[in-house]
């Protein structure tokens, strides 16, 4: 499966100090844009508050506030006129009363304000202002299946990536994970990608193991952005075309590849992985370690490629680069990265053209 060069963004956005700090005060904005006009409400009652201390009890303009704040809060640290009601100013008395009656009203507001807003609304709502900050990230649909694996490895590799799931227990759990899930209602396969950040996304990977909501979702993603690159997974072989028809720049049968790895493997216990690529049809790229003892151990590579589709070597896990010199000799633990049909192992595999084989 092809991926974006990690070198064009080898540092994943939502590692960067902004968008941490972007994280950390986006869900308390959340809860205050909730019950903002409450505020400014209650900004206002301790304005007029102020107001009336200052005229009626001759304070001055800091403690006219405190007493303000402490009558609108309820808190009861200041009464008017010394406590003394009896000879308080009844304008002052029916305004104080009007303030506190207010001031209740409006408390009472931004706690309903409060309750309305949901974790799970923060989470989500955080959710799609964060992704819209990310850059050249990968949209994996699907999670249940095997999208859980893809984002793994995508996490591993230093990727980030937005994923999208009809299953809002799902969603929930990737949430409450921090991590980037965004909710598909299966009527509203565009607003589910644009939330995700189509717009600037580098890939978008198809994993559903449903074949008709890949294909939907495909036909989808190509319409609004025509220029991105799509990679699919489908269960039925037949639908490789269907799927590529539909705007899949690569499609890979999940059956068909771990069919022939499974075959493979049952023949050469060697063999360490199977990749697919559209580029080659049906040709595969099989990585075989060199055990020991093997006749290929101390065989030039250039003989041995002379015989067998060697794409590369990996030694020490990194691909060699000197693998096709003149004198690159082939050792115990090498990986040969083998295009296509590996039954010339057999042959290749001979030291001194006896029946040995690898």
């Amino acid at each position: 499966m092809l991926l974006p060069n990690p070198q064009r963004n080898s540092r994943r956005e939502s590692g960067s100090l902004s968008f941490v700090i972007f994280r950390m005060v986006y869900a308390p904005w959340i809860y205050l844009r909730a019950v903002y006009r409450q505020l400014l409400g209650l900004l206002f009652l301790f304005i007029i508050g102020t107001l009336i201390f200052g005229y009626f009890e001759q304070l001055p303009p800091l403690v006219a506030l405190f007493a303000s704040v402490s009558t609108v809060t309820i808190i009861g640290l200041f009464t008017p006129n010394n406590g003394n009601f009896n000879t308080m100013n009844r304008t002052e008395a029916i305004l104080v009363m009007g303030l506190i009656l207010a001031s209740v009203t409006m408390g009472a507001s931004v706690i309903q304000g409060l309750v309305g807003v949901t974790p799970t609304d923060v989470k989500e709502e955080a959710t799609k202002r964060l992704v819209s900050k990310l850059k050249n990230h990968i949209i994996v649909y699907g999670y249940e299946y095997m999208g859980k694996y893809v984002t793994d490895r995508l996490e591993k590799m230093g990727y980030d990536y937005v994923v999208i799931s009809r299953n809002a227990e799902v969603c929930s759990e990737l949430l409450s994970r921090k991590l980037f899930a965004v909710f598909e209602s299966k009527t509203d396969p565009i607003s589910a990608l644009k939330t995700a950040g189509l717009d600037s996304a580098s890939l978008v990977i198809v994993t559903d193991v449903n074949d008709s909501d890949n294909l939907r979702f495909i036909l989808t993603a190509r319409k609004l952005r025509p220029d991105i690159r799509i990679h699919t997974v489908v269960n039925d072989p037949s639908l490789i075309e269907t799927a590529k028809d539909a705007g899949a720049n690569l499609a890979i049968a999940s059956t068909v590849a771990v069919g022939e790895l499974l075959a493979f493997t049952a023949e050469k216990k060697e063999l360490t992985g199977l990749t697919f690529s559209e580029k080659w049809g049906s040709h595969s790229i099989t990585g075989f370690m060199v055990p020991e003892p093997s006749p290929l151990i101390g065989r030039r590579l250039q003989d041995v490629a002379k015989e067998l589709g060697v794409a590369g070597v990996l030694r020490d896990g990194k691909v060699d680069e000197s693998s096709f010199g003149g004198n690159f000799i082939l050792r115990k633990g090498d990986t040969l990265l083998i295009i296509g049909d590996i039954s010339p192992l057999k042959k290749v595999g001979r030291a001194d053209h006896s029946n040995e084989t690898v």
